[in-house]
């Protein structure tokens, strides 16, 4: 029943994503050369005569949807949140977006008797596939979550295991409602019990009376092993007892969430199963999605803050009180891996920040403070409105930091954060950014450590591209500024 449902859901989804990309392609056709002809004139009458051709969707939408299909836009995503599926069509149009101007250019004498195609009309062309299934995908979405509010499209549980771990599980399932799993029972991992009920629902006996209770509760479509970890090797012997069942099986895994901080995921290497509890989200095509955005980004935001950068540097040269105009710092990135931050200069001389330097070896913490006499008045100014951080712009474009992430410590105060702060190195997994998660939520210098590694740590969990893309927007009103920024 489950297959049959995701397999109608997938063919819905398929028929409906080709019929959009077919009409961004026609769309694309129709902005580049009617509505936007005057906005971007052709560069001669020549090359108009031969780039009016459109996009032939019949050659193209498959290549896009072959990339969406490549990338797992098909596969359930239940139980995911939108910018995980929104992540994947990012990802699906830019590869089927190049491989479509490859094969355009590899055949074009072949196939499409040498004509030429306007750049602009395949950007387009990008650009209306990303919004029109954005679009319809979230406005189908929204859709099953008002359907499932009213009793419709739900998927019924049991929960097998009355303990801590199988409680999370209905809290959690309750809190989002919008994955349609209902729970209706509970079976006690006990041999025998007498409980009748737990957080209002029944308790349909124990794990001797599950192959009863299963037969008798024919609408349920799935289940929760939610056993506690001493029972652990109890599992093996229940799998096989659920084989006579049509269900889905989940596994909750009863481990500590405060020592696997970073989110779980299962893959397979050559038939041996692997649970990854710790690493980088940043792999394949997700690592560069965002270097690609990095580089993007930061070369765009050079050309832009060129002229300010320039003024800025002559004002730190006359009024920053003797000394370089650029400050390089040791600091700590992806994999504990050191490079020199680059910031205009905002202290008094250098030798102030030598002497913090050796504070925080010695125990004292190093951040500045409010009215902090090593700074000048220039300086404060610079801090204040965060300008002293723009020649970051370079090591994002160097590779050695990103625009969104962690921001980066000195080694010295690391030593100490990873023996005080349980998780603090995780923090390691991902670039440092000139931005990040707790910067745009006001967590700036002088804040409480302990919120601003809470706030590190659920962006790292939670990456994706458009929470970057999130960030950086939110970071142009209220990341730039900050009263603790001294």
């Amino acid at each position: 029943m489950l297959r049959q449902q995701h397999r109608f859901f997938r063919s819905v989804l398929i028929a409906s994503d080709l019929a959009l990309v077919v009409a961004a392609g026609v769309a694309a056709y129709g902005l580049r050369f009617h509505a936007l002809v005057e906005a971007i004139p052709p560069r001669s009458e020549s090359t108009f005569a031969y780039a009016t051709h459109a996009i032939p969707v019949e050659v193209a939408a498959p290549i896009m949807l072959l990339a969406l299909l490549w990338v797992g836009l098909y596969r359930p995503r239940r139980d995911e949140r939108f910018h995980r599926e929104g992540g994947a069509i990012l990802k699906g149009v830019a590869i089927g977006l190049v491989a479509t101007i490859v094969i355009f250019a590899v055949f074009q004498n072949v196939l499409f008797e040498g004509r030429h195609y306007s750049g602009w009309q395949f950007a387009l062309y990008g650009a209306c596939t990303v919004g029109l299934l954005l679009a319809w995908r979230f406005s189908f979405r929204m859709t099953l979550r008002a359907l499932r509010s009213r009793g419709w499209n739900l998927r019924h549980v049991a929960i097998i295991g009355t303990g801590r771990l199988g409680q999370l599980v209905v809290h959690t399932l309750r809190r989002n409602t919008w994955t349609g799993i209902h729970p209706v029972f509970f079976v006690s991992h006990r041999k025998h019990t007498n409980r009748t009920e737990c957080l209002g629902l029944p308790v349909l006996g124990s794990l001797a009376d599950l192959e009863k209770t299963l037969d008798s509760e024919p609408d349920i479509t799935g289940v929760f092993l939610a056993l506690p970890g001493r029972m652990s090797a109890l599992l093996p012997r229940l799998l096989m007892r659920l084989e006579r069942y049509s269900l889905d099986v989940r596994i909750v895994p009863d481990m500590n969430p405060k020592y696997v901080p970073i989110n779980m995921a299962a893959s397979e290497l050559d038939g041996m199963p692997v649970l990854s509890i710790r690493e980088s989200p940043f792999s394949g095509w997700d690592r560069v999605a965002k270097r690609t955005l990095d580089l993007a980004g930061g070369l765009a935001l050079i050309m832009v803050f060129a002229v300010p950068m320039i003024f800025i540097g002559l004002l730190v040269a006359v009024y920053g009180g003797g000394g370089p105009v650029i400050f390089r710092q040791e600091r700590m990135s992806l994999n504990g891996q050191r490079f020199r931050i680059f910031k205009f200069r905002t202290m008094k001389h250098v030798e102030a920040e030598r002497q913090a330097l050796r504070d925080a070896g010695k125990g004292t913490v190093a951040w500045t403070h409010a009215n902090d006499e090593r700074i000048t008045s220039l300086g404060r100014f610079l801090r204040r409105t965060s300008l002293d951080e723009l020649p970051q712009l370079f090591n994002v474009v160097l590779g050695e930091m990103s625009l969104v992430g962690p921001r980066p410590e000195r080694p010295e105060l690391i030593e100490r954060f990873r023996e005080d702060w349980r998780g603090y190195m995780l923090r390691q997994n991902v670039k440092a950014g000139i931005t990040g998660w707790a910067q745009v939520n006001g967590l700036r210098g002088r804040t409480s450590l302990r919120k601003r590694l809470q706030y590190d740590l659920f962006y790292i969990r939670n990456w994706s591209l458009l929470f970057d893309l999130r960030i950086l927007w939110m970071t142009v009103f209220s990341g730039f500024t900050h009263p603790n920024a001294s």
